[in-house]
């Protein structure tokens, strides 16, 4: 997979991610998400899902997901996938900048999914 969306408009974060997740469990009968809900464990989200969803977030946001960030703590909720989003790109939990200790975008690789 690899990094898109050089500077694509961020918007709401968690909305967006939430929206992919509805769409995602809706086959389900999946109609609402809560914000603390945790979408790996209550099978909202399975195993394809999961690749699914980081594909998404590459696609949906300018960054690169490595594999040393795949961690379900950084996709358990809604809320730890916004901490990760912004965490990824430079920006505190409230979608503001933090500065210069941010992750730099330009050195970002790409990442292959493991086969394993």
């Amino acid at each position: 997979m690899t990094a898109n969306n050089l500077n694509p408009p961020l918007g709401d974060v968690k909305g967006k991610i939430r929206a992919f997740v509805l769409e995602y469990a809706a086959g389900r009968g999946v109609t609402e998400v809560k914000d603390d809900e945790p979408i790996l464990t209550n099978n909202i989200i399975d195993s394809l899902g999961s690749l699914r969803m980081v594909d998404f977030l590459e696609t949906a946001f300018p960054l690169t997901i490595e594999d040393t960030d795949m961690f379900p703590e950084n996709f358990q909720t809604l809320n730890d996938c916004e901490i990760f989003i912004n965490r990824k790109l430079g920006m505190g939990t409230s979608g503001s900048e933090e500065g210069s200790d941010g992750p730099n975008l330009a050195t970002m690789h790409a990442l292959e999914p493991a086969t394993n």
